[in-house]
């Protein structure tokens, strides 16, 4: 005690020494034209205490959907044994199960505190069957696409996820995938940050088997960085253009999806994996823009809007948004290429 008072009567010898002789959180963040500014400082991270309470709410509630999820969807399955239902029937009822049991299991077992953002405006592109597109950092982005469908897309058409078919090697993931219809791709196992390698043939078999969604009434949902990015603080990883190839060959408009704040529960670095560092998720579904015209513009505006939002939790200033979404910065952007 003596040596903090005696520490707080000593004034600081510059301006800088400040930050260290006042412990109330705050910092010297700007020092212009001989005048301080003083911001508060930022929070970061749960602690030992707090990390270890949302583990176990996240295992809880893990463990929880792998347990009422077969229990919920074998009746279902029963039901279409005895052709009492469509297939496609089982895959819609499946998919509003499983959604239900995300959404209500996250409030029974609050590990994450999820904030949703709705589009700001509709427009009458809504009501079309359309491609979403949504980054991806952690195991449990799906979870989360589920919990939130029905406030952010609801009365929308439901919604199929192509997804690697190794997930299918977790019994809850391969139960809930395969009743609800999803769509399975095959590639190479490999860590996150390296390419990807596509089985040629298995693409083949997800392009007809989008067709046939479609036919059938259901969205389609692609992430088109192709597996989890460790960092999405740092950007996107390198993206696929397979959905412009879809919204193409359908004629389907795209529409966009942001996460941010999953990885910083479920790590895709397994050195890192489940130690939460923070409970703050946020998901962001934004009003349909102008028609993609190319992969390039596809990719250059999937990187603006969702690769901001999914490294900063926040969107571009409202201005920047809106030119992105309707096209025109895209526009200016190859007017001074040329």
């Amino acid at each position: 005690i003596r040596n903090c008072s005696a520490r707080l009567k000593q004034p600081p010898k510059t301006l800088n020494s400040l930050s260290t002789t006042i412990d109330d959180g705050l910092t010297s963040d700007d020092i212009a034209g001989g005048k301080l500014s003083l911001t508060k400082k930022k929070e970061d991270g749960l602690g030992k205490i707090g990390s270890t309470a949302t583990k176990v709410g996240m295992i809880l509630f893990l463990a929880s959907m792998m347990l009422s999820l077969p229990i919920t969807l074998i009746p279902i399955s029963i039901l279409r044994r005895m052709r009492l239902i469509s297939n496609t029937q089982r895959e819609k009822f499946s998919l509003r199960i499983g959604s239900f049991c995300a959404r209500w299991l996250m409030r029974l077992i609050p590990f994450a505190r999820v904030t949703t953002i709705s589009p700001e405006y509709k427009s009458e592109d809504d009501d079309k069957p359309c491609i979403w597109v949504c980054n991806h950092a952690s195991m449990l982005d799906v979870f989360f696409m589920l919990a939130t469908n029905k406030k952010l897309r609801d009365n929308a058409r439901p919604l199929k996820i192509v997804y690697w078919k190794d997930l299918e090697d977790n019994p809850a993931t391969r139960i809930l995938f395969t009743m609800c219809g999803f769509i399975p791709v095959e590639m190479k196992a490999n860590k996150p940050g390296e390419a990807n390698e596509y089985n040629p043939s298995s693409v083949k078999s997800m392009f007809r088997s989008v067709k046939k969604a479609f036919d059938e009434g259901f969205d389609i949902g692609i992430l088109p960085e192709g597996q989890l990015n460790p960092n999405p603080e740092a950007g996107l990883l390198p993206l696929f253009g397979g959905a412009y190839t879809l919204s193409k060959m359908s004629k389907r408009p795209i529409r966009m999806m942001a996460l941010s704040g999953t990885h910083k529960l479920w790590h895709p670095d397994d050195s890192i994996g489940m130690t939460p560092t923070s409970r703050d998720v946020k998901v962001r579904c934004y009003p349909c823009g102008q028609k993609i015209e190319s992969s390039d513009q596809f990719v250059a505006t999937f990187t603006e809007v969702v690769g901001t939002f999914g490294a900063t939790g926040e969107d571009l200033p409202k201005n920047d948004l809106d030119q992105w979404l309707n096209g025109q910065k895209w526009k200016a952007r190859q007017s001074e290429d040329q």
